[in-house]
């Protein structure tokens, strides 16, 4: 990315504005936390703006990273439809001035969006005159009549770091998109199989099947619940563990999950802790980490942090 130019006319370096989608603790949320601890603070001085308060927003600044909280619009796979659209557009121009003006008053060099889901980054630079840095964690399958129009939005940045070559592969070969994979933003391990099951009060000899991450339409969870229903993990007994929480503001997601599991008989088999820190407890209660994504899934970090952990 050596043809961004980004201002630097303060002393101690650049200061960086980071925009993220949430302030939780899974994967883009800890690669952004990953991304503000290893910057040399004497070349880039990070400042986050975060929708809410929230775990991240505690990690950010235990670390010493300035965090502000305010109101981003968001693109959610719900709202890709042409009224939610007109609704996104409206909320992008509104935060778009407020984070310029925010730009200005702070020396900003350089605005990053860490997920292609926060949109206001492009007309809050374009105001503020400084460069645009747009993080493609997404692959925008199944949205073909919305994609063209948030292509060349997205192709406006500067440069397009990107997860994977399958996301890259979304821009044809320009010159601004980058493939940078995602590193392992924790120390994967797999805690002791017996404490672990005991833990999270699973039966000791059963299979368990785990799906780390976001509960929503496409990663899958409904997936693995229709399994349990089926001969191979039915007469096995096998407990499936959906270890993660809905989007703020969508619980319908787990209440759907849970219906299915109801009316397919295996609600007894279905154990749902909610998110979990300790994720090395979750690596050591399953015999097998699914990802089982409905749509293409640009890198999911829980699949790489579970080899790493041995799983």
């Amino acid at each position: 990315m050596g043809g961004v130019r980004v201002r630097g006319d303060r002393v101690g370096g650049v200061r960086v504005l980071y925009l993220h989608s949430s302030s939780g603790r899974y994967g883009a949320d800890r690669q952004l936390a990953l991304i503000c601890a290893g910057l040399d603070r004497e070349r880039y001085e990070p400042l986050v703006v975060l929708p809410e308060a929230g775990p991240l927003a505690d990690d950010l600044r235990a670390a010493g990273t300035e965090v502000l909280t305010g109101p981003l619009a968001v693109i959610r796979r719900e709202h890709l439809h042409p009224r939610g659209a007109a609704g996104l557009a409206a909320r992008t121009v509104r935060d778009g001035g407020a984070l310029a003006a925010l730009a200005r008053r702070r020396s900003i060099g350089l605005i990053h969006s860490n997920t292609s889901a926060v949109l206001a980054g492009a007309p809050a630079a374009a105001l503020a005159g400084v460069p645009h840095v747009w993080h493609v964690r997404e692959i925008y399958a199944g949205f073909e009549r919305l994609w063209p129009a948030h292509r060349r939005l997205l192709l406006s940045a500067a440069a397009l770091p990107c997860v994977s070559v399958a996301t890259a592969s979304q821009f044809r070969g320009s010159p601004t998109a980058h493939v940078i994979a995602d590193g392992l933003a924790i120390d994967a391990q797999r805690a002791p199989r017996g404490p672990a099951r005991a833990a999270l009060g699973l039966a000791p000899d059963a299979p368990v099947i785990a799906v780390l991450g976001r509960i929503s339409g496409w990663k899958g969870q409904d997936v693995l619940v229709r399994a349990l229903a089926q001969p191979p993990l039915r007469d096995r007994g096998a407990i499936g563990l959906l270890a993660g929480d809905p989007w703020p503001g969508a619980p319908r997601r787990l209440a759907q999950l849970l219906a299915l599991a109801a009316q397919l008989g295996v609600a007894d088999r279905l154990v749902t802790p909610g998110f979990r820190d300790d994720v090395a407890t979750i690596y050591g209660a399953a015999d097998l980490i699914a990802v089982p994504s409905t749509l293409p899934d640009p890198l999911p970090g829980a699949a790489i942090e579970a080899a790493a952990a041995g799983c």
